[in-house]
């Protein structure tokens, strides 16, 4: 009965709940990303309800659909409870647990965690012109295996850059040779005063990965650098000064 009416309630706003901030959501999850080992047997998120009412809750994870829904995501975990009611200003714990999958051994693997949460019907006055919103909040959950080279901190600094040529302009590809995911929430070349800034994203494990600098006209000089800020695995953000690879 809870679960259909999450259901009915949630999904037909599920798209639109997507372009929601975190703020605008009542129910807080701790850390903005989650790290999985392999020697746990599983691990908990952790969340809270700082909003004046009661809200139903759903959750399930996918392997990198943004548009996944409870019934059509896919992902080696189970997350208990998958449905629950959190009072305001209450706390909630799942649980979640790798299931199977043949998931590297070598390198990090990244999944999602999503939140569903919608206002109980029973405590909200509806009126013709009222909308009931659902909100949905998707951090990453990082699955670690144990027999990795290094740490996710010094990932950070094995990045290396090359500034290459496309069409009439330029990309910067980064190329992370380590064994883990890193995150970038800013990138930016840097040539004396001038400062071209990339949309920033992910870098996976052994990957390369091309950073579009829209507002490069002309190669740079010789001691032009990188200026980056990461996430570490606690959600704070790690400022490094990066050479260019010429």
């Amino acid at each position: 009965m809870v679960r259909s009416m999450l259901f009915r309630q949630g999904m037909a706003t599920l798209l639109l709940s997507m372009l929601c901030t975190h703020s605008i959501a009542s129910v807080v999850i701790t850390g903005t990303r989650l790290v999985y080992p392999e020697k746990d047997s599983e691990i908990t998120v952790s969340l809270e309800n700082k909003g004046e009412l009661p809200i139903l809750g759903q959750t399930w994870m996918d392997s990198g659909n943004i548009y996944s829904t409870p019934s059509n995501a896919i992902a080696p975990f189970i997350l208990t409870p998958p449905v629950f009611r959190m009072d305001a200003n209450a706390v909630q714990s799942v649980r979640m647990r790798l299931v199977g999958g043949d998931l590297p051994k070598n390198k990090e693997s990244v999944f999602y965690f999503n939140l569903l949460e919608v206002p109980t019907k029973a405590d909200i006055q509806v009126t013709d012109s009222s909308l009931q919103m659902a909100f949905r909040t998707r951090i990453k959950v990082f699955y670690r295996p144990k027999a990795l080279n290094g740490t996710a901190s010094e990932a950070i600094e094995k990045l290396q850059w090359t500034l290459l040529r496309e069409g009439n302009g330029f990309v910067l590809q980064g190329y992370n040779p380590s064994d883990f995911y890193v995150s970038l929430a800013e990138v930016a070349l840097v040539d004396g005063n001038q400062r071209f800034t990339a949309e920033a994203d992910m870098i996976a494990p052994r990957e390369r990965h091309n950073f579009a600098l829209s507002t490069l006209k002309k190669a740079p000089a010789s001691h032009a650098n990188i200026k980056l800020s990461a996430i570490n695995d606690w959600g704070a953000y790690v400022q490094s000064t990066q050479p260019l690879t010429q």
